[in-house]
């Protein structure tokens, strides 16, 4: 009879796990951050083939093919300015006699652009002036830093017969998309890894809120202990960041974005949601103020990821790697290592709370 009665005891807690699980699941509809969050990570995803065009501009803005860029150049240096942007595409130079008379052309906006060049002690020295605060500057500058790169290179070979020793060979240049590099090292890190942070943000309000409405102390009359309800609450909200990972990668994939070693993204996922959210409850349960709680919640999570940065790899690069399918045996590790952070620290907080006096709440 014991055994039939312990056996009932607890498969009530775990329907009671579950139930408050499943609570403020629900309630998350009522919060109209959380859906807009949610949405925009859902548009990103379900449109990221034609959206990572328009991203990759500001990525980077080299992508962008730039037409009809009218600069103007003066100085004693204006023959070899024209033969550099001779080998860049998007781009060409109107000599002037002097540089007050490019900046006139420049202020009634014939040219976008100036490049003064002349020459001082032996050295180039260039002068450039581009408009002020616009995506048009931010092209021009694009295409004057490759006509630059240009006449640099040409002027080093040049000069190289004057050098005491021959100057060291420049690597075979190679070709890549930035397209690739945009969407495996930013936007597929951006969607894995937001919704472990807003799933741990959503921890501190569902633990603090109770508190500051005394509702969890109602929640305790029911046969459930503080662990079960925080069991239920940190359920709830861990396994909501992999279901959202699996649902972006899946809609990625349709998009053409072809995601690799999908089984290890949502293990570092789901690992990566447990450990916030253990962190948002336990800072939820020490404070007791949805504020300060929250305030104290963004800025050292935020500092933590940054702070990764010191391991062999940081977690966005982790993923990258797994997506791109060129995982080595520091991507293994880290993964695992993740995996068992996440169960040492869900074990570090059911023990803190197990200690903690239900009185005090």
């Amino acid at each position: 009879m014991s055994d039939q009665n312990a056996e009932a005891n607890g498969s009530l807690l775990a329907d009671s796990r579950l139930t408050i699980a499943r609570r403020d699941i629900a309630s998350l509809s009522r919060e109209k951050t959380i859906v807009l969050a949610l949405i925009i990570q859902l548009f990103i995803a379900a449109f990221s083939s034609f959206l990572v065009v328009g991203l990759t501009s500001l990525y980077d803005p080299g992508s962008v093919e730039a037409s009809g860029i009218d600069v103007g150049v003066s100085g004693d240096v204006t023959a070899e300015l024209e033969d550099a942007a001779a080998a860049v595409d998007g781009i060409e130079l109107t000599p002037y006699t002097s540089k007050d008379q490019a900046m006139e052309r420049f202020q009634d906006r014939s040219v976008q652009g100036v490049l003064h060049a002349e020459t001082v002690d032996g050295q180039i020295q260039v002068t450039a002036t581009v408009p002020q605060g616009s995506i048009e500057s931010t092209l021009v500058i694009v295409q004057l830093r490759s006509v630059l790169e240009e006449l640099e290179r040409t002027e080093r070979i040049d000069r190289s017969e004057f050098l005491e020793s021959p100057p060291v060979s420049l690597p075979a240049e190679t070709s890549s998309s930035p397209y690739f590099g945009f969407t495996y090292t930013v936007l597929v890190p951006l969607l894995l890894f937001l919704p472990p942070f807003i799933s741990g943000s959503i921890a501190v309000d569902a633990i603090t809120e109770e508190i500051e409405r005394g509702t969890l102390e109602l929640l305790r009359v029911a046969p459930v202990s503080l662990s079960d309800i925080v069991d239920g609450k940190a359920l709830g909200m861990a396994i909501l960041a992999p279901l959202q990972a699996i649902l972006w990668i899946v809609l990625l994939g349709a998009n053409g974005i072809a995601i690799r070693n999908v089984p290890a993204l949502v293990l570092l996922v789901a690992a990566t949601a447990v450990l916030v959210v253990v962190f948002g409850i336990v800072l939820g349960l020490l404070t007791g103020k949805r504020q300060q709680a929250q305030l104290l919640y963004s800025v050292l999570v935020i500092g933590a990821f940054g702070a990764l940065a010191l391991l062999p790899e940081h977690l966005a690069t982790v993923a990258a790697k797994l997506a791109v399918g060129s995982a080595t045996t520091v991507t293994t590790a880290t993964v695992a290592g993740v995996a068992v952070a996440a169960v040492v620290g869900y074990a570090t907080m059911r023990r803190y709370v197990t200690r903690i006096d239900p009185e005090r709440f």
